[in-house]
Formats: C-alpha cells, structure tokens, sequence
C-alpha cells in the first residue's frame, strides 16, 4: 500500500508541476506525472529507509516515508525541468 501512495504523491506533484508551475511543458503531462512517479518511487523505496527507521510492521503506513518520497519527487520533477531547458532533452 506504501508504494502506491508514493507513486501516487509524486505523479500529484509531477501533474502540479505542469500544470500549475510550469514544468516540462515542452514534453507534456504525462512525462512530468511519470517523473514524479519515479521520484515518489524512488524517494519512499530508497531514500527513506536511510533516514528513518524501520516500522515495526513492514506494510504500517509511514508519514515520514511518505513525505521522503513527496520530496524526492519534487526534485526529480524540478531537475528534469531545468535538464530540459538547459539540454533540451
């Protein structure tokens, strides 16, 4: 359940980024709700479990997780707008 709602917090972030900030217009929505899904993937599966601990039951929800992969997305959605303008890509 954890995994679906960091995907879900970064495509969120990755569609408020487009849509209302700006980001990666020139490629679309869609591939800035699918950099923030890998954000928000990579920040809840990879980034947290460095900085918190561990839950004592492995499926229990975790805010911190959470926010980790909330804010791992963000970056992943601003970085590959700045990638864009500056490369292109």
């Amino acid at each position: 359940m954890n995994i679906v709602m960091w995907m879900l917090a970064g495509g969120i972030l990755g569609w408020v980024g487009c849509a209302f900030l700006g980001f990666n217009e020139e490629r679309g929505m869609v591939v800035s709700v699918i950099i923030g899904t890998a954000g928000g993937l990579f920040g809840g599966k990879l980034i947290a479990p460095m900085f918190t601990a561990a839950a004592a039951v492995p499926e229990a929800f975790s805010l911190s997780a959470l926010l980790f992969a909330a804010a791992v997305a963000a970056a992943f959605v601003a970085v590959g707008n700045l990638v864009g303008k500056r490369w292109g890509v």
